[in-house]
């Protein structure tokens, strides 16, 4: 059974492989957006990471000034019970300073690989942050490649003769429907001229035989 999950599972992620794949080679420009959009929500949660480990640092800081604080602080009181001769007191004060002399040590640890982890995370945080600016400037060059592309691909349609078919698509066909357009008007306004004129001049012809006759 267990086999045989393995193989759905293995065939499903082959299949969104190769639907990736194909996605990739019908717009690779929608593909490195996404690409982008992770790796921007990544490069976000490694920020939110080194302001966690900047915060703890500052807290290992301050638990260990505080414990080093603590065991001078005990030191001199034992030093000071010591000298008055109260000894329950100064086996105290002494206990006490072992103690955060004990911690002190452990937090000066933990501080200092803190430090180193800080260190790493903050370099770590810079590399993707290059990264991801390459990745930008990556997709303004596909995008721009992409545009001069598609203008080439829309102007040879245009420009090409043995393009489009429909009307007006080419130039050459636009040339010729404005020419014949032209044509069509001057013979028009040669016709509606020619009209006029005779019109006018039998006009003038019935007023001469008509003073003729009278």
């Amino acid at each position: 059974m267990s086999n045989l999950f393995t193989r759905i599972k293995n065939s499903i992620a082959a299949d969104f492989h190769d639907m990736l794949d194909q996605k990739e080679q019908k717009n690779p420009i929608a593909l490195l957006n996404q690409y982008l959009r992770q790796c921007e929500h990544e490069t976000e949660k490694v920020r939110k990471l080194v302001e966690r480990q900047y915060l703890l640092k500052e807290e290992f800081t301050r638990e260990y000034r505080n414990a080093n604080e603590m065991a001078q602080k005990r030191k001199h009181q034992a030093e000071i019970a010591s000298q008055a001769g109260e000894t329950e007191l100064y086996q105290f004060a002494v206990n006490e300073q072992a103690q955060y002399e004990e911690r002190a040590a452990k937090l000066n640890d933990l501080l200092q690989k803190a430090m180193q982890q800080l260190e790493e995370l903050e370099r770590k945080y810079e590399e993707m942050k290059h990264k991801l600016k390459d990745m930008h400037i990556r997709r303004m060059e596909l995008m721009g490649r992409e545009n001069v592309a598609r203008a080439h691909h829309r102007m040879n349609q245009v420009i090409d003769t043995n393009g489009y078919t429909q009307p007006f698509a080419r130039f050459d066909d636009m040339e010729a429907y404005l020419d014949r357009l032209e044509h069509q008007v001057n013979s028009s306004y040669h016709r509606s001229t020619i009209d006029g004129r005779i019109a006018q001049l039998e006009k003038q012809l019935n007023k001469e035989e008509a003073r003729t006759i009278s």
